[in-house]
């Protein structure tokens, strides 16, 4: 059963629909994005979200000491990294789940060979995170069968059950594809939901 991650929680109103909804994982994002949110601001939403809902956490080319103070204090399950950050930096977080971010272009099988062994899952997106903007999905077929995948990027409503079908992915991950005027939108997030798990 593929999962699913709805990104880029901002506010009391996205957590209400992740309570809701139920999804598998949220995710905060603490890099530098218009979905960027404040350690206290994701400290304070941390306590309304139900307790069966993983969290992430987004960073990029952050310092080993940040990301572990945020995750404390937020109550992260996962470390999500974007950046540059060497095989040797995850060596800083024992007792979190890692994911490894990558672009999905022709290289990505001789990357992620890189980071095997010290992260736990790849998270493949396209190459202007939370663009709305997909990416080949042809180029990672089969990746999956090897590896946990995250697979992000473009995602929606209308297309998450092609990306499941030629992908295979152990979880899908959106954010721009599920917003409304000012948050999630409810709608938008139960049918990104219904489609995968109708045909995940």
């Amino acid at each position: 059963m593929t999962e699913v991650k709805i990104c880029g929680i901002k506010n009391q109103s996205d957590v209400k629909i992740i309570n809701d909804l139920k999804p598998d994982y949220i995710g905060f994002v603490f890099a530098k994005s218009k979905r960027q949110v404040t350690l206290e601001k994701a400290a304070e939403l941390s306590k309304s979200l139900d307790g069966k809902i993983k969290k992430v956490g987004v960073f990029v080319d952050e310092t080993s000491k940040n990301v572990a103070e945020i995750a404390k204090t937020c109550g992260l399950d996962i470390l999500q990294f974007h950046g540059k950050e060497p095989p040797e930096y995850f060596n800083n977080f024992k007792g979190y789940e890692i994911w490894k971010s990558f672009v999905g272009d022709e290289n990505i099988f001789e990357n992620i060979k890189k980071y095997d062994g010290c992260a736990d899952a790849f998270l493949v997106d396209s190459s202007i995170p939370g663009s709305g903007k997909k990416f080949d999905w042809n180029n990672i077929k089969g990746l999956s069968e090897r590896y946990k995948i995250i697979l992000a990027g473009g995602l929606n409503p209308e297309n998450v059950a092609e990306a499941v079908k030629t992908v295979r992915p152990q979880v899908v991950d959106v954010s721009s594809g599920v917003e409304g005027e000012e948050g999630k939108s409810r709608e938008k997030v139960e049918k990104f939901i219904g489609e995968v798990r109708l045909y995940g």
